[in-house]
């Protein structure tokens, strides 16, 4: 009887005590855990320490051990010293450059008068040739004037780019160098295409004249 009535009182009281020391231990704060192992935090130190200077960046100005320093490179070196064209498709904005470098390149050697009448007919061959615009007046060079030939070059779309005139060998024989842009029968435009037109002086009778030579 004794043994058979204590027994619930002792499982109640068993009870009671497991759920007050639960409700205790629920309350204490979580910053008030107990710390870590000392050997613990002082590994974990030492990772940390060890891990920051593998990801340090090594000072600056000084390579990186077995990697190669960064040389200036020859190309931008040698380019400093070449006069740059303009870039294709640039427009008329580049044309005061095309010029600049053609009188850089071939120095003037000619008298004034003679090189301002070869610039002059140098210009209107070319654009004969090019757009069949005023053939008949280089009929030696162009042939017969009565023959119809198509133009290959559009004449809205002819433009020169820049052009000079110089002795080619000899006082009496010159040549005029241009540059010029132009749209083929294909719808094609391209610029700083180059044609050359030779001359020889005449001096039979009267002052001097320079005849332009047949396309070969």
């Amino acid at each position: 009887m004794t043994t058979t009535s204590r027994s619930p009182r002792l499982l109640l009281l068993s009870t009671v005590l497991l759920a007050v020391t639960g409700i205790a231990l629920l309350g204490v704060p979580h910053g008030q855990e107990p710390p870590a192992p000392a050997t613990a935090t002082a590994s974990t130190a030492q990772v940390t320490t060890n891990s920051s200077s593998a990801a340090a960046p090594p000072p600056v100005g000084e390579p990186t051990a077995g990697t190669a320093g960064s040389p200036t490179p020859a190309a931008s070196t040698s380019s400093a010293n070449v006069s740059a064209l303009p870039p294709r498709g640039e427009g008329t904005a580049g044309d005061r450059a095309v010029q600049r470098n053609l009188e850089a390149a071939w120095p003037a050697d000619l008298p004034a008068g003679d090189e301002r009448k070869l610039l002059t007919a140098g210009r209107a061959l070319l654009r004969a040739d090019a757009t069949g615009v005023g053939r008949a007046q280089w009929p030696s060079v162009f042939g017969d004037s009565g023959q119809a030939v198509a133009p290959a070059f559009a004449t809205a779309r002819f433009r020169i780019q820049a052009m000079i005139a110089r002795r080619d060998g000899s006082p009496d024989r010159a040549v005029v160098h241009l540059v010029w842009a132009g749209m083929d029968r294909g719808g094609t435009f391209t610029d700083l295409r180059i044609t050359d037109w030779f001359f020889t002086r005449t001096t039979a009778k009267g002052p001097s004249t320079w005849t332009p030579q047949p396309r070969t």
